[in-house]
């Protein structure tokens, strides 16, 4: 299929809170975009190979949009965002109300109906958005938690296209979804796509159970059919749509090309020499969150240390957590818990010269977290609760040497696949030490056995798997896709 020319729109277009660039401001007051890390990026570039494709996405910052732009054969639509929305859509309500209902309300939500406003304000611009640039009959992938409303406003806008939404958080139970007093605005926004994608089978089952609660929606097998009838929001025509898992991943070739450089090599030679060459490493690599079990993460080691089962010099913690979200109080309140407990840590328990937990607050490159996961010998993945969390994927795929253990929170997206893994129940402290201790000291052989069936799923299921399986079922919705359908579907 030759693709539609940008004149008349795009036949493909992504729909995402952010666009896949970052602005960075030379001293000399010149701009350059660079290219955002993180596996979306990667998965859309094998999708959009020979099409017309535009991503419709927030720059970033506050003010004024840049007009479009293209970077390479993408064409990039940036959203504007005010101050205000910033505050209310995006630090509010996507990560204030929504956030914490979807991650079993680790932390209590906040509900404010000016937040509420403003999330359908802004979803009804990234809408107008979308309509404005695709072309007639084209495919829309709509991406994640902050984009709910969009599915059915698009629908509104354009009944021509085709439309899909993924969510790469997991999907609340009912009983914690309808909490939200609008509830029904979102589910209606949800069932204006064509498919909707999530990370779990209970995902997809969770999204069903609160159609049919809160909508009165009818299920059968993974369609739900709706008629509309609290507001005829979609008309009078029954809704069908599909949802089912697809369980996004990683570009497990990239990373281990990558990881296997002379640059990322020498790395690892460096950074186990600074931790003073302990017989074992302990590492996380998380965001500053409270669904990422960090708390409970150190206090598993602080037992540990007291129980004298692990000590330094032989053995050392190193504990990244990337900046996020620090406007947000519930997240400058975990920063300083944290801080304070790995500072009670390293006072009983480090030497001089010989320190316990190594804790950077800060962001890093691909390199150098790859030189990192080589490093570890022990990688602890233990959210409370995870979408997925690819930190899980990266690290088995990054251990091309076929050493490492994981220890997997029975709690993400990541332990439906990775089975071969080290399990465990963040909550149970007991439990948890357990585990780690077991990493720690398995038979080395039975260890590897364990890495080897873990890179073989990440390598057979990747990050091109995850895009073509979801366009395809995407194409065949509200059917299922058959087993020999293209995986690229052109639209």
């Amino acid at each position: 299929m030759v693709p539609a020319s940008s004149s008349s729109g795009f036949d493909f277009v992504i729909a995402a809170n952010r666009l896949p660039v970052d602005r960075h401001v030379h001293p000399d007051g010149s701009v350059e975009w660079r290219t955002s890390p993180g596996g979306l990026v990667t998965a859309m570039e094998s999708v959009m190979q020979n099409r017309e494709a535009a991503w419709v996405g927030w720059a970033g910052f506050a003010g004024e949009a840049p007009e479009p732009f293209d970077d390479g054969p993408l064409r990039l639509c940036p959203v504007p965002l005010s101050t205000e929305e910033v505050a209310d859509y995006y630090e509010g309500f996507s990560n204030d109300t929504l956030w914490p209902i979807y991650h079993d309300v680790i932390v209590p939500p906040t509900f404010h109906r000016s937040w509420w406003h403003a999330y359908r304000r802004v979803n009804e611009r990234f809408a107008d958005a979308v309509a404005d640039v695709a072309a007639e009959g084209a495919t829309v992938w709509v991406h994640d938690y902050q984009l709910q409303l969009v599915p059915a406003l698009l629908r509104d806008r354009r009944p021509d296209l085709r439309i899909g939404w993924f969510n790469h958080i997991p999907f609340p139970p009912v009983e914690l979804f309808s909490q939200l007093p609008w509830r029904g605005s979102i589910l209606r926004g949800l069932l204006g796509a064509d498919f909707l994608g999530f990370q779990r089978p209970d995902d997809a089952r969770n999204f069903m159970r609160a159609c049919r609660s809160v909508l009165r929606a009818t299920a059968k097998g993974d369609v739900v059919t709706w008629a509309g009838a609290d507001d005829n929001h979609l008309g009078a025509a029954p809704r069908r749509v599909r949802a089912a898992a697809v369980p996004i991943s990683i570009d497990a070739q990239g990373l281990r090309e990558l990881s296997e450089t002379p640059e990322v090599k020498e790395r690892v030679k460096e950074i186990r020499e600074s931790l003073g060459d302990p017989k074992v490493v302990l590492l996380g690599v998380d965001r500053l969150d409270y669904t990422k079990g960090i708390r409970h993460r150190l206090r598993a080691i602080g037992e540990l240390l007291e129980d004298g089962e692990i000590a330094p010099p032989d053995v050392v913690f190193v504990q990244i957590a990337t900046p996020s979200r620090e406007r947000v109080e519930a997240y400058r309140l975990l920063r300083e818990e944290i801080e304070g407990t790995v500072g009670r840590i390293n006072g009983d328990f480090s030497h001089l010269g010989d320190t316990a937990v190594h804790y950077l607050h800060q962001s890093f490159g691909r390199a150098e977290i790859a030189a990192f996961f080589q490093v570890a010998d022990v990688m602890l993945v233990t959210p409370l609760r995870d979408g997925m969390n690819l930190v899980a994927k990266e690290y088995v795929t990054a251990r091309h040497d076929g050493g490492g253990a994981l220890v997997l929170s029975e709690f993400t997206g990541a332990a439906e696949e990775l089975r071969q893994a080290y399990m465990c129940n963040p909550h149970d402290l007991t439990g948890l030490k357990e585990t780690i201790l077991r990493a720690i000291r398995d038979d080395p052989a039975a260890k590897r056995r364990r890495m080897s069936a873990l890179r073989r799923r990440v390598r057979n299921h990747d990050v091109q798997t995850w895009a073509e399986e979801f366009l395809a079922a995407l194409a065949a919705a509200p059917a299922r896709p058959t087993k020999n359908a293209s995986r690229l579907q052109e639209s």
